[in-house]
């Protein structure tokens, strides 16, 4: 039988409402026309995510949060500082040939450990039931739940999900070092005294994937559909108030 397929798009930089814009239009990709898609992707400015139920309000409880530019994410969850991280995106198609056996989110972040082993020498392990944590009420990473990955006693791996007609999209963000916009969250890089080139992470998370699925992974562009739809996302969507004030 022919192997799947799945898109491995480039590294991208850009704001937070081009971000979720571009993870929507691959999950629409998935639903609508059956391709999976992988991306890496980093933000600018530095910006804070709110999880789709979480209120507006949360961004003022740090002055510091308050300060950023935010987007409400299609995902559920808490409140992420985007900076100093990797986030990937996975959009995967409707169907129980794209599911390897297991619920996405464990598994992603399994492959993701197994990328990291090769990079730090501190151990990167998975939260279990004993050892979930609430350190805050307002950012992810203060909160540990079954399946994030830690090092070092600091969760460094957090994930989220949206279903869309039948498909998948799962991104999460792997986050390297602190940032002056959340100080008390410490990175891979602040732990183990080294630092990590995003390329070759990347290229190590991808090559799990496919090891693990057995998917061929096809480097692509973004079509030029694509490329108009994300900026009409923008637009209509997460760069609006109505969207990001919602609640």
């Amino acid at each position: 039988m022919e192997a799947l397929s799945c898109l491995l798009l480039p590294w991208e930089v850009a704001d937070g409402p081009t971000n979720m814009a571009a993870d929507e239009v691959l999950v629409r990709a998935a639903a609508e026309h059956g391709i999976a898609s992988l991306r890496f992707y980093g933000w600018s400015p530095a910006t804070l995510s709110l999880g789709y139920f979480q209120s507006v309000s949360a961004r003022h409880d740090d002055a510091r949060l308050a300060a950023l530019p935010f987007v409400r994410r299609p995902s559920g969850g808490a409140a992420l500082v985007h900076h100093h991280e990797v986030t990937y995106a996975l959009a995967v198609p409707p169907g129980r040939e794209w599911h390897i056996g297991g619920p996405w989110m464990p598994c992603m972040h399994e492959l993701i450990a197994r990328a990291l082993a090769g990079l730090v020498a501190g151990q990167v392990v998975p939260a279990t039931a004993d050892a979930t944590r609430q350190d805050g009420e307002t950012l992810c990473f203060q909160k540990w739940t079954l399946g994030d990955l830690l090092c070092r006693g600091f969760k460094v791996v957090g994930s989220a999900q949206r279903k869309y007609r039948g498909a998948l999209l799962q991104h999460g963000s792997i986050l390297l070092r602190h940032s002056e916009h959340a100080p008390m969250l410490l990175g891979l890089e602040n732990m183990n005294g080294v630092a990590l080139p995003t390329d070759r992470l990347c290229v190590e998370i991808a090559g799990e994937v496919a090891r693990e699925t057995g998917w061929q992974l096809v480097l692509a562009e973004w079509s030029d559909e694509e490329r108009v739809a994300i900026p009409a996302l923008v637009r209509e969507k997460y760069g609006t108030r109505q969207w990001n004030e919602r609640r």
